[in-house]
């Protein structure tokens, strides 16, 4: 009864945190499986930043309980952002749950599996259910523990968790506390070893990444906490590329957008969130800056780095939003000419102040208008793509396609190529020509 798979839903912050769960309970002689009908616990790590999101949990949490009427020693937990938002109110829908944990009690995950087992086995009936989603000092420094394949090529890394902004539409302060940075010493010596176990790219990761320190850390002529880390990141020996997300736009002071220009390592690839191109709707999401202000930060980006490739968020149909709010985004959405960007309808998320705002936006309202930016982005995206075909591009090789028939790996601009290689490429950076292009995925031979 030690057999564990862990399903997770949400952003890259879910991933790092189910990677970093499955190598604590590694070490604690668990065996990870990669097939839920392989385990004897199923964990669901949720995410809670769209209602569709925890109704995914919840159905599938629902679906899973009904194990427990054949096999008494199955365990199922929740964990994450969904568990940190309900908390025991899940109950009332999964009474069979046996285990829910919060965003800052991860690494508690293994001891509370290790009391289940042993009651379980010794046939001793289980009380309530454990629930623990209080908050703990310090817990951003858990997330520390990497799970490796035998060719590791990229990893991310968690530096900071928590938010303090106040954004009306969003539920993410509720879910993972206010803003906690780790120390820097520990994050590069974290990413020094992962290099040294032959990751080439690394990936920063917090809630709003770009605010790294800023409570904790003085920053000396004028460079900000962030900034500083990525100076000592990219003097690590043998790491090729950096990575991080999800920024903020105020985030990009002049000494951000400067380091694109003296940080070769830096990938000329940028996810900067806009949530809306209206002012009116901007201010009404509490997002503090305006859409002439994100234009000027995208702008002075692409003065430093020409090549550079943006992607963003988008909610349509937030409370208020009128037919003229929506053509604005949609404008300001074509002229920025963005690569790639995530379209969501606004959900209702209960405690948070648009929850209960006037004017919510009809459901058909939000689809139609959700639609119309898919289309424009995959116009856009698929011309962006096309527009690379005959070029050479440089790729660093993740391993075998999905399929298995080819390889795969990214450029610095994180477009996705396909093309064939032998399996001792894994790793290098390789220079690719591009010879078809989809909206998605380009296609390529080895140059």
């Amino acid at each position: 009864m030690n057999r564990v798979f862990i399903k997770t839903y949400g952003c890259q912050m879910n991933e790092r945190d189910s990677e970093a769960v499955a190598a604590m309970l590694r070490a604690r002689g668990y065996r990870i499986v990669g097939r839920e009908d392989e385990c004897d616990i199923l964990l669901l790590n949720t995410c809670s930043v769209r209602d569709l999101a925890e109704q995914k949990a919840i159905s599938k949490a629902g679906s899973a309980s009904a194990r427990k009427k054949t096999d008494a020693r199955f365990v199922l937990g929740i964990l994450g952002c969904m568990a940190q938002n309900r908390g025991a109110a899940l109950l009332d829908q999964l009474p069979d749950v046996d285990l829910i944990v919060g965003t800052q009690k991860f690494h508690q995950v293994p001891g509370y599996l290790d009391n289940l087992r042993a009651a379980r086995e010794a046939g001793i009936p289980l009380g309530n259910t454990i629930v623990d989603v209080a908050g703990e000092a310090g817990s951003q420094n858990a997330i520390r523990d990497h799970v490796l394949g035998e060719h590791p090529v990229t990893a991310f890394v968690s530096i900071q968790q928590g938010c303090d902004m106040a954004c009306t539409f969003c539920i993410v302060p509720k879910t993972r506390g206010d803003e906690r940075s780790r120390p820097m010493d520990d994050i590069v010596g974290e990413c020094r070893g992962l290099v040294g176990c032959g990751v080439r790219e690394i990936t920063l990761l917090g809630q709003i990444v770009t605010s790294y320190g800023r409570h904790d850390r003085a920053a000396p002529g004028g460079a900000t906490p962030f900034v500083q880390l990525l100076e000592r990141v990219h003097a690590i020996d043998g790491l090729a590329r950096i990575r991080f997300t999800s920024p903020h736009p105020i985030g990009f002071k002049r000494d951000l957008v400067e380091a694109y220009a003296r940080l070769p390592k830096l990938c000329s690839c940028i996810h900067l969130p806009l949530q809306s191109g209206s002012n009116r709707m901007l201010r009404a999401m509490h997002r503090p800056y305006t859409r002439e202000r994100y234009r000027e930060i995208v702008d002075a980006l692409r003065q430093v780095r020409p090549d550079l490739h943006f992607s963003t968020d988008v909610i349509v149909g937030f409370p208020g939003e009128t037919e003229e709010d929506f053509a604005q985004t949609r404008e300001f959405f074509e002229a920025v000419n963005y690569d790639m960007a995530y379209v969501f309808k606004y959900s209702i998320r209960s405690g948070t102040a648009a929850a209960d705002m006037p004017g919510q936006v009809p459901e058909e309202t939000k689809e139609a208008r959700n639609q119309v930016l898919l289309r424009l982005l995959e116009r856009n995206s698929l011309r962006r793509n096309q527009a690379l075909v005959g070029t050479v591009q440089e790729v660093l090789i993740e391993g075998p396609d999905r399929k298995g028939l080819r390889f795969m790996g990214r450029t610095s601009g994180n477009r996705t190529v396909h093309f064939a290689c032998g399996a001792d490429r894994i790793g290098a950076l390789a220079p690719v020509r591009i010879e078809r292009a989809t909206s998605s995925v380009l296609y390529g031979s080895l140059a």
